[in-house]
């Protein structure tokens, strides 16, 4: 006991604390999701957030300090997502035969999904700042954060929705495609990247490698729409 009170004191005190929390929380959760057959609900990510929100808080751990020793995950962010490009790269004919009802479809997606968000906050009444923060939260959090700035909107909270929305759809989209009777893999996942980006497309390539590709697809058409569109577009609605 000794010898894990010592361990404890000197993880705490260092940047290693946040990395080997990180990585411990998440090996644990997903033994846990592999033994409950992929349950949708025992999602990883999903569970690995709450346990360390949970360690944070009983802890006293600040935030700077957990990501200290975080930022090293942080950084494999980026080759994680570049490497997605490798599915699309081995689909690349299919991918040009389906060019333009892909665009078109990330086009109505994205605009559902951001339209939709804008208007029920709209109808609740919230702040204009809230509704430019809710407008990109189908796009991964770090292009959200920018989307949202350029919006008048607040970085951290568009990137509390784009966490958020992206669990709830990695969660949730089975049960609603079952019930839909949509069994194309190459439409689950596209849709569920377009809707919950970048955690949807890793739930997508955990089920289906065709649905990890159309995901990753749909990831990136949205990123790059979004980007483009939204600044240009949303002004014009004088919502925020």
């Amino acid at each position: 006991m000794q010898n894990v009170v010592e361990l404890w004191v000197y993880l705490s005190a260092t940047p290693l604390f946040g990395l080997t929390a990180t990585l411990s929380v998440y090996v644990l959760t997903q033994a846990v999701y592999v033994r409950l057959d992929h349950a949708p609900w025992a999602n990883p990510v999903l569970w690995t957030v709450v346990a360390l929100a949970l360690l944070l808080a009983a802890t006293g751990t600040s935030y700077p300090s957990y990501f200290s020793g975080a930022q090293f995950i942080h950084f494999l962010l980026g080759p994680a997502v570049v490497a997605l490009a490798w599915p699309l790269w081995q689909r690349r004919a299919e991918l040009r035969r389906r060019a333009l009802p892909l665009l078109a479809a990330a086009l109505a997606g994205g605009a559902v999904a951001a339209g939709s968000a804008v208007a029920i906050g709209w109808a609740l009444g919230l702040p204009g700042e809230v509704l430019a923060s809710l407008a990109p939260k189908s796009v991964t959090a770090p292009v959200a954060m920018g989307i949202a700035a350029q919006l008048g909107g607040i970085p951290a909270l568009a990137a509390v929705f784009a966490v958020l929305t992206g669990l709830v759809g990695a969660v949730s989209a089975k049960y609603l495609f079952d019930a839909l009777r949509i069994d194309s893999p190459e439409v689950r996942g596209f849709a569920l990247g377009t809707a919950s980006h970048g955690v949807g497309a890793a739930r997508a390539l955990q089920v289906h490698p065709d649905a990890g590709a159309y995901a990753a697809l749909a990831l990136g058409l949205q990123v790059v729409l979004a980007a483009l569109l939204m600044p240009l577009v949303l002004p014009f609605l004088k919502l925020f």
